[in-house]
Protein backbone atom coordinates (compact mmCIF):
# COMPACT_ATOMS: atom_id res chain seq x y z
CA UNK A 1 0.00 0.00 0.00
CA UNK A 2 1.07 3.23 -0.96
CA UNK A 3 -0.58 7.09 -0.52
CA UNK A 4 1.26 9.42 -2.65
CA UNK A 5 -0.56 13.00 -2.73
CA UNK A 6 0.77 15.22 -5.11
CA UNK A 7 0.24 19.12 -5.23
CA UNK A 8 -2.51 18.92 -3.23
CA UNK A 9 -4.66 22.52 -3.25
CA UNK A 10 -8.00 23.26 -1.20
CA UNK A 11 -9.43 26.61 -0.67
CA UNK A 12 -12.63 28.01 0.84
CA UNK A 13 -13.08 31.37 -0.78
CA UNK A 14 -10.25 33.57 0.25
CA UNK A 15 -8.56 30.86 2.04
CA UNK A 16 -5.72 28.10 1.11
CA UNK A 17 -6.73 25.21 3.26
CA UNK A 18 -3.95 23.44 1.90
CA UNK A 19 -1.15 25.11 -0.24
CA UNK A 20 0.60 22.42 -3.03
CA UNK A 21 1.03 19.76 -0.02
CA UNK A 22 3.41 16.67 -1.50
CA UNK A 23 3.25 13.67 1.08
CA UNK A 24 4.14 9.87 0.06
CA UNK A 25 3.64 7.24 2.69
CA UNK A 26 3.97 3.52 2.98
CA UNK A 27 2.64 0.96 4.41
CA UNK A 28 2.34 -0.28 7.90
CA UNK A 29 3.57 3.08 9.67
CA UNK A 30 2.14 5.35 12.07
CA UNK A 31 1.64 8.76 11.20
CA UNK A 32 1.29 11.78 13.68
CA UNK A 33 -0.62 14.89 11.78
CA UNK A 34 0.74 17.65 14.08
CA UNK A 35 -0.81 21.33 13.49
CA UNK A 36 -2.86 24.05 15.50
CA UNK A 37 -6.37 24.38 14.60
CA UNK A 38 -6.96 25.73 11.86
CA UNK A 39 -4.02 24.36 10.15
CA UNK A 40 -5.29 22.18 7.48
CA UNK A 41 -5.44 18.84 9.01
CA UNK A 42 -9.05 17.96 8.53
CA UNK A 43 -9.25 19.63 5.15
CA UNK A 44 -6.35 17.07 4.38
CA UNK A 45 -8.22 14.00 5.99
CA UNK A 46 -11.20 14.54 4.72
CA UNK A 47 -9.50 14.91 0.88
CA UNK A 48 -7.78 11.65 1.51
CA UNK A 49 -11.40 10.09 2.12
CA UNK A 50 -13.46 11.98 -0.52
CA UNK A 51 -15.24 13.45 1.78
CA UNK A 52 -14.05 17.04 0.41
CA UNK A 53 -13.35 16.83 -3.68
CA UNK A 54 -10.00 17.45 -4.74
CA UNK A 55 -9.68 21.12 -6.59
CA UNK A 56 -5.94 21.37 -7.84
CA UNK A 57 -3.38 18.47 -7.16
CA UNK A 58 -3.92 14.15 -7.17
CA UNK A 59 -4.50 11.56 -4.42
CA UNK A 60 -3.28 8.00 -5.82
CA UNK A 61 -3.73 5.23 -3.57
CA UNK A 62 -2.08 1.68 -4.51
CA UNK A 63 -1.51 3.46 -7.96
CA UNK A 64 -4.90 4.30 -8.72
CA UNK A 65 -6.09 7.56 -8.50
CA UNK A 66 -8.74 8.22 -6.16
CA UNK A 67 -11.24 10.76 -8.13
CA UNK A 68 -11.48 7.80 -11.34
CA UNK A 69 -11.79 5.23 -8.90
CA UNK A 70 -13.57 6.20 -5.80
CA UNK A 71 -15.64 3.09 -4.95
CA UNK A 72 -12.52 0.84 -5.37
CA UNK A 73 -10.28 3.06 -3.28
CA UNK A 74 -12.90 4.10 -0.03
CA UNK A 75 -13.12 0.51 0.11
CA UNK A 76 -9.39 0.20 1.66
CA UNK A 77 -9.68 3.37 3.94
CA UNK A 78 -11.42 3.75 7.37
CA UNK A 79 -12.13 6.82 8.20
CA UNK A 80 -13.04 7.96 12.36
CA UNK A 81 -13.74 11.92 11.83
CA UNK A 82 -13.28 14.07 14.88
CA UNK A 83 -17.12 14.23 15.72
CA UNK A 84 -17.66 10.54 15.37
CA UNK A 85 -20.92 10.60 13.61
CA UNK A 86 -22.80 7.58 15.15
CA UNK A 87 -26.38 6.82 14.87
CA UNK A 88 -26.68 6.81 19.19
CA UNK A 89 -30.43 5.74 18.71
CA UNK A 90 -29.01 2.39 17.69
CA UNK A 91 -27.51 -0.60 20.06
CA UNK A 92 -24.32 -1.06 19.43
CA UNK A 93 -24.22 -4.21 17.47
CA UNK A 94 -26.70 -3.52 15.37
CA UNK A 95 -25.35 -0.56 14.36
CA UNK A 96 -21.82 -2.88 13.38
CA UNK A 97 -24.36 -5.08 11.75
CA UNK A 98 -25.46 -2.18 9.71
CA UNK A 99 -22.27 -0.94 8.45
CA UNK A 100 -21.00 -4.84 7.61
CA UNK A 101 -24.25 -4.73 5.58
CA UNK A 102 -23.02 -1.41 3.95
CA UNK A 103 -19.54 -2.95 3.27
CA UNK A 104 -21.43 -6.31 1.78
CA UNK A 105 -19.07 -8.03 5.23
CA UNK A 106 -20.96 -11.05 6.73
CA UNK A 107 -22.55 -10.39 9.95
CA UNK A 108 -20.24 -13.12 11.68
CA UNK A 109 -17.38 -10.67 11.61
CA UNK A 110 -19.00 -8.13 13.47
CA UNK A 111 -18.77 -10.11 16.65
CA UNK A 112 -15.25 -10.63 15.72
CA UNK A 113 -14.35 -6.71 15.67
CA UNK A 114 -16.31 -6.31 18.87
CA UNK A 115 -13.70 -8.87 20.82
CA UNK A 116 -11.16 -6.79 18.76
CA UNK A 117 -12.18 -3.54 19.98
CA UNK A 118 -12.81 -4.85 24.06
CA UNK A 119 -17.01 -4.09 23.63
CA UNK A 120 -18.43 -7.25 23.93
CA UNK A 121 -19.70 -6.46 27.70
CA UNK A 122 -21.60 -3.20 25.97
CA UNK A 123 -22.88 -4.97 22.72
CA UNK A 124 -26.53 -4.90 23.52
CA UNK A 125 -26.57 -1.34 24.87
CA UNK A 126 -27.82 1.65 22.98
CA UNK A 127 -24.97 3.95 21.92
CA UNK A 128 -26.22 7.12 23.63
CA UNK A 129 -25.92 4.97 26.72
CA UNK A 130 -22.12 4.32 26.43
CA UNK A 131 -19.52 6.57 27.57
CA UNK A 132 -17.67 8.28 25.39
CA UNK A 133 -14.48 6.27 25.67
CA UNK A 134 -17.07 3.48 24.45
CA UNK A 135 -18.41 5.30 22.24
CA UNK A 136 -14.59 6.08 20.49
CA UNK A 137 -14.07 2.38 20.16
CA UNK A 138 -17.67 1.40 18.31
CA UNK A 139 -16.06 4.64 16.18
CA UNK A 140 -12.77 2.78 15.60
CA UNK A 141 -14.63 -0.55 14.93
CA UNK A 142 -16.72 0.79 11.99
CA UNK A 143 -13.58 1.85 10.57
CA UNK A 144 -11.89 -1.08 10.77
CA UNK A 145 -14.53 -3.40 10.24
CA UNK A 146 -13.92 -4.33 6.48
CA UNK A 147 -10.26 -4.53 7.33
CA UNK A 148 -9.02 -1.37 5.41
CA UNK A 149 -5.26 -1.06 4.18
CA UNK A 150 -5.49 2.94 5.80
CA UNK A 151 -7.08 4.03 8.76
CA UNK A 152 -7.32 7.79 9.40
CA UNK A 153 -8.47 9.22 12.84
CA UNK A 154 -9.05 12.52 14.07
CA UNK A 155 -8.53 13.18 16.99
CA UNK A 156 -9.63 9.62 18.68
CA UNK A 157 -8.78 10.20 22.06
CA UNK A 158 -10.27 13.64 22.77
CA UNK A 159 -12.38 14.13 25.45
CA UNK A 160 -11.36 11.03 27.14
CA UNK A 161 -9.88 10.10 30.86
CA UNK A 162 -6.40 8.72 31.26
CA UNK A 163 -7.43 5.46 32.04
CA UNK A 164 -9.46 5.67 28.35
CA UNK A 165 -7.00 7.50 26.32
CA UNK A 166 -4.86 4.19 27.03
CA UNK A 167 -6.92 1.73 26.06
CA UNK A 168 -7.62 3.59 23.42
CA UNK A 169 -3.55 4.04 22.44
CA UNK A 170 -3.35 0.09 22.67
CA UNK A 171 -6.07 -0.72 19.91
CA UNK A 172 -4.22 2.00 17.95
CA UNK A 173 -0.94 0.30 18.51
CA UNK A 174 -2.08 -3.00 17.62
CA UNK A 175 -3.96 -1.95 13.84
CA UNK A 176 -0.85 -0.17 13.15
CA UNK A 177 0.97 -3.53 13.38
CA UNK A 178 -0.74 -4.33 9.94
CA UNK A 179 -1.86 -1.33 8.85
CA UNK A 180 -0.96 2.01 8.20
CA UNK A 181 -2.34 4.66 10.43
CA UNK A 182 -2.45 8.66 10.00
CA UNK A 183 -3.53 9.86 12.82
CA UNK A 184 -4.50 13.90 14.24
CA UNK A 185 -3.78 14.96 17.76
CA UNK A 186 -2.31 17.69 19.43
CA UNK A 187 -1.22 15.12 22.87
CA UNK A 188 2.68 15.56 22.31
CA UNK A 189 2.54 12.32 24.53
CA UNK A 190 0.21 10.52 22.19
CA UNK A 191 3.39 10.99 19.29
CA UNK A 192 5.28 9.44 21.50
CA UNK A 193 3.48 6.73 22.19
CA UNK A 194 2.32 5.82 19.27
CA UNK A 195 4.05 7.15 15.56
CA UNK A 196 7.31 6.67 14.26
CA UNK A 197 6.79 9.52 12.10
CA UNK A 198 5.36 12.99 12.38
CA UNK A 199 3.93 15.80 9.73
CA UNK A 200 3.95 19.37 10.64
CA UNK A 201 0.96 21.10 8.81
CA UNK A 202 0.55 24.89 9.56
CA UNK A 203 -1.74 27.04 7.29
CA UNK A 204 -1.78 24.55 4.82
CA UNK A 205 1.74 24.37 4.19
CA UNK A 206 4.00 21.39 5.55
CA UNK A 207 6.45 22.37 7.63
CA UNK A 208 8.00 18.84 8.39
CA UNK A 209 8.32 15.59 7.61
CA UNK A 210 10.34 13.58 9.51
CA UNK A 211 10.83 11.05 11.97
CA UNK A 212 10.05 11.42 15.59
CA UNK A 213 13.41 12.09 16.89
CA UNK A 214 14.50 14.44 14.19
CA UNK A 215 11.00 16.47 14.93
CA UNK A 216 12.50 16.95 18.64
CA UNK A 217 15.48 17.20 17.63
CA UNK A 218 17.73 19.52 19.68
CA UNK A 219 14.59 20.18 22.21
CA UNK A 220 13.73 18.10 25.41
CA UNK A 221 10.37 17.70 24.55
CA UNK A 222 8.00 17.50 21.27
CA UNK A 223 5.79 19.72 23.22
CA UNK A 224 8.63 22.75 22.76
CA UNK A 225 9.63 21.25 19.45
CA UNK A 226 6.41 21.94 18.30
CA UNK A 227 6.00 25.38 19.69
CA UNK A 228 9.23 26.31 17.86
CA UNK A 229 8.10 25.29 14.60
CA UNK A 230 4.64 26.69 14.92
CA UNK A 231 5.12 30.19 16.53
CA UNK A 232 5.26 33.05 13.50
CA UNK A 233 8.35 34.83 13.93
Amino acid sequence: MALEIINLTKTFGAQTALNAVNISIKKNEIIGLLGRNGAGKSTLMKTIVGALNIEEGQILFDGEDITLNETSVKKKIGFLPEDNPLYKDMYVKEYLNFVAELHQIPKEKVDIIIENVEITPEKSKIISQLSKGYQQRVGIAQAILHKPDLLILDEPTNGLDPNQIIEIRNIIKEIGKEKTVILSTHLMQEVEALCTRVILIDNGNILQDCAVEEFRGKFGSLEEAFKKATTKK
